[in-house]
């Protein structure tokens, strides 16, 4: 996948099989998995099978979660960005455009989510000229709710997936279509 966004502070970049150390530190430590099924990954080569897994989906989708990197000291902080989601079915929907992210526990609360957030809805609808952009997130997870509406997500529903924890559905719709 040939593309690269810039933020003030963040490089957006493709996810590389050399990403999969830090991304497994990333995705090895419980609290980032506090509400993301309280699973963390437990081997490198999960984390190798998820980038691989992303980078088919560059390939299939033309779009897919990316590598988020501070521009300052080249640390990849987490991954960020707009996935098809054609895989499963959430909320009763599949076939929708899903924006999500996830950072490393010692980059929360600095403004990262938000900027990358900001930059890739831009994105989305001005180059991808998406027309509905989607997110979900554990209801109980007051940072990550609070960070979509601050960039313009409008909670539709709360839902209970099959194990019955409750998430909270998000819509946001491109003005220009």
């Amino acid at each position: 996948m040939n593309l690269t966004l810039e933020t003030t502070r963040l490089l957006l970049r493709p996810l590389e099989i050399t990403d999969s150390p830090t991304m497994f530190a990333m995705d090895n430590n419980p609290s980032v998995h506090k509400y993301l099924w309280q699973n963390p990954t437990q081997h490198i080569e999960e984390t190798i099978k998820i980038i691989e897994m992303v980078q088919k989906q560059y390939v299939d989708n033309n779009i897919g979660r990316f590598a988020t990197i501070l521009k300052e000291t080249g640390e990849f902080i987490g991954w960020t960005g707009i996935k098809f989601v054609n895989d499963h079915v959430e909320n009763g929907n599949t076939n929708f455009y899903d924006y999500g992210y996830r950072l490393d526990e010692k980059f929360w609360n600095k403004g990262f989510a938000t900027e990358a957030s900001l930059a890739w809805l831009n994105y989305g609808f001005s180059q991808m000229n998406i027309a509905t952009m989607n997110a979900y997130t554990h209801a109980q997870n007051g940072a990550s709710n609070h960070i979509l509406q601050k960039v313009g997500f409008q909670l539709m529903e709360d839902y209970p997936d099959t194990a019955g924890v409750m998430w909270k559905w998000w819509k946001m719709e491109n003005i220009n279509k």
